[in-house]
């Protein structure tokens, strides 16, 4: 029965509450009379219209006041003070024109329990109604709920709470809290426990997601609770940040699953405004790999920032398409968007545009990152890691840039792969070139960025979605990590800093054990991990072997010569390099071994321009015939 109510279309279920509101008012009435009178009463001559036309007074006020436009199931504190509002009008003029019309005379005191009585009466009718509604609604959903405990009992817990229980997917059934004085109080009947009881109320409430809901907790304090965490079988999910609730964009739907940058355990630096906007502000700014991890990030965050030019130049075109829509949709006035095709070693594509539009900032993002990739195909790696940043350089001096910031790699630091020496190289090219032009040359050098196209942790993810297993390299392999939105703000700020041929270095924090990353991923998605301890585990990591070009631990620095800048984040190296002249007569071999395709010369071009090149494999070049 209360299904079909509930299926009902929206304007029959308004004549419904209606017709209840319209018995409600002329049976309050006549309790109002009872209880004045002592008796059971019905009324006579002209009481008889004024207490069966009550609803002909009321039913237009209700209506104004909005009651019944407001969802049932749904109703809140708001409306309840509408009811309020809406009760008292219709009261009062209902009470004037008693002791106008009635012949016998109102008793005083029924106006006063009249009031009363349909506040509550009216008022209890939509509180009832929500409560069978919801109830309905949820015992309907029950298979498909999921019994969760809120991490949180303050303003944010709350609020998910409520938004929880109106919900088909979500049963809150405890929320936890650290302060002991609100431990065993409830919140909207839902207790509060300590972190002691969650064991038990896990098993006994067969709880599957646990919610964090304290936005304002700083990344360390964060990072601790989900270790806490991590260890139960239960899939950790968190609110969005402070800043999105503010600006009202909690949802459901908002909930994400807690991220490897929650666990990262820092906090970031305040950034330096006058340092973001330098070289962006109302300039034309140009991002080459802009379809790329690192160069839409980059794109996003310049935008900002209003350039008067954002050009996006990018080889790929369904990379370029996104990237492109992806900054039209976020409607920057004033800022014009240039989708622009083309590679960084196409010498005349890039004199023309920079010519044309006449570029002041330069932002280098395009290069070929993946280890394995580049070990297959040495040639191209060299071709546009090293020639497309040296094509991109020259033009740029000519052209009378004033800025060129290129994103660098902790890979190039004694390299063991063709991808990381050809990184140094790159570093070496802008090294040698800076000082001589007036164009600032600078390099941002830092690790792995999470969830870009190389990352493991999308890979992690995916594994973990198929049921396993997860596929690790190596288990001593160590890598440093850092969230690309995070990254790309320190790269802003150390070009900004760039007085010429500056190398800066990212402070990348501590690094991560690889193993200890995906087994930590696998537990906060609710699983366990398969071994011979567990052989009835959820997921599997298997050990692969290291790939062609890797190695167990990575570096940010070549030399000792480190400097601190204003920004902790950001330091300053200084580090060997090569004169231009000497660089130039590698770099012209180095052209002619790709040109021919001759692998083992642009194996050995590469040591001789980096000594620190150790190559981990034997060369894999697919086209490579020994």
């Amino acid at each position: 029965m209360l299904n079909k109510i509930i299926n009902l279309s929206r304007r029959i279920k308004q004549l419904v509450l209606v017709f209840i509101d319209s018995l409600l008012l002329v049976l309050v009435l006549l309790i109002s009379f009872s209880i004045r009178l002592g008796h059971l009463y019905f009324p006579s001559g002209d009481l008889i219209w004024l207490i069966f036309g009550a609803p002909v007074i009321a039913i237009p006020i209700f209506a104004n006041f909005g009651l019944y436009r407001t969802i049932i199931r749904y109703i809140g504190l708001k409306a309840l003070w509408m009811v309020v509002q809406a009760s008292t009008l219709y009261a009062l003029i209902w009470s004037v024109l008693g002791v106008l019309v009635a012949i016998e005379g109102l008793p005083r005191s029924v106006i006063l329990i009249n009031w009363l009585l349909i506040m509550i009466a009216i008022a209890g009718s939509r509180m009832f109604g929500r409560w069978l509604l919801s109830e309905t609604h949820y015992r309907t959903n029950i298979a498909e709920t999921s019994n969760v405990m809120i991490y949180g009992a303050g303003s944010a817990g709350r609020q998910l709470s409520i938004a929880l229980t109106q919900s088909t997917e979500y049963n809150p059934v405890a929320f936890i809290d650290d302060n002991s004085e609100l431990q065993r109080q409830s919140i909207n009947g839902i207790i509060i426990i300590s972190r002691g009881d969650l064991d038990q109320l896990i098993e006994k409430k067969n709880v599957t997601e646990v919610l964090i809901a304290i936005p304002s907790l700083s990344r360390i304090k964060r990072n601790e609770v989900i270790n806490f965490l991590e260890y139960y079988p239960v899939l950790v999910r968190s609110l969005p940040g402070v800043a999105e609730l503010a600006q009202g964009k909690f949802r459901i739907s908002n909930l994400r699953d807690v991220s490897i940058i929650d666990l990262l355990g820092r906090d970031s630096v305040t950034a330096n405004k006058e340092l973001l906007s330098k070289n962006i502000t109302n300039k034309v700014v140009m991002v080459t790999g802009a379809g790329g991890s690192i160069g839409s990030e980059l794109s996003r965050q310049i935008l900002v920032l209003k350039p008067k030019v954002l050009l996006l130049f990018e080889q790929s075109e369904f990379g370029l398409y996104r990237v492109n829509q992806e900054l039209i949709n976020v409607g920057m006035p004033n800022v014009e968007i240039l989708p622009m095709l083309g590679s960084v070693t196409n010498r005349k594509r890039l004199n023309h545009i920079m010519q044309r539009l006449d570029v002041n900032t330069i932002y280098h993002a395009a290069a070929y990152k993946h280890v394995p990739m580049v070990e297959s195909n040495n040639a191209e790696g060299v071709s546009n890691n090293i020639f497309g940043t040296l094509t991109c350089a020259q033009v740029a001096i000519e052209n009378g840039v004033e800025a060129f910031v290129s994103i660098s790699t902790d890979k190039a630091v004694r390299p063991t792969n063709t991808m990381g020496a050809t990184k140094r190289v790159a570093e070496m090219v802008l090294q040698a070139l800076a000082g001589q032009h007036r164009t600032r040359f600078s390099m941002v050098r830092f690790g792995n960025v999470l969830d870009s196209s190389g990352s493991v942790v999308p890979l992690f993810k995916e594994q973990i979605k198929r049921g396993g297993p997860i596929t690790v390299t190596d288990p001593e392999i160590l890598r440093y990590f850092m969230s690309i939105p995070e990254a790309v703000e320190l790269v802003i700020q150390a070009g900004a800093m760039s007085k010429g041929g500056d190398m800066f270095v990212l402070n990348m924090g501590e690094p991560v054990r690889i193993v200890d990353l995906a087994r930590k991923m696998v537990r906060l998605s609710g699983l366990e991990i398969k071994d011979k301890l567990h052989p009835d585990g959820d997921i599997e990591i298997q050990f692969t072997g290291l790939r062609p070009g890797e190695k167990l631990y990575e570096e940010l620095l070549i030399g000792e010569n480190v400097f601190e800048t204003d920004n902790p984040m950001i330091m300053r190296a200084e580090e060997e390099m090569m004169v231009w002249d000497d660089l130039k007569l590698i770099i012209d071999e180095l052209e002619k071994a790709v040109d021919n395709n001759d692998q083992n010369m642009l194996r050995q071009l590469l040591i001789k321009a980096v000594p620190s090149f150790k190559p981990q494999c034997d060369i894999t070049d697919i086209l490579y015939n020994d």
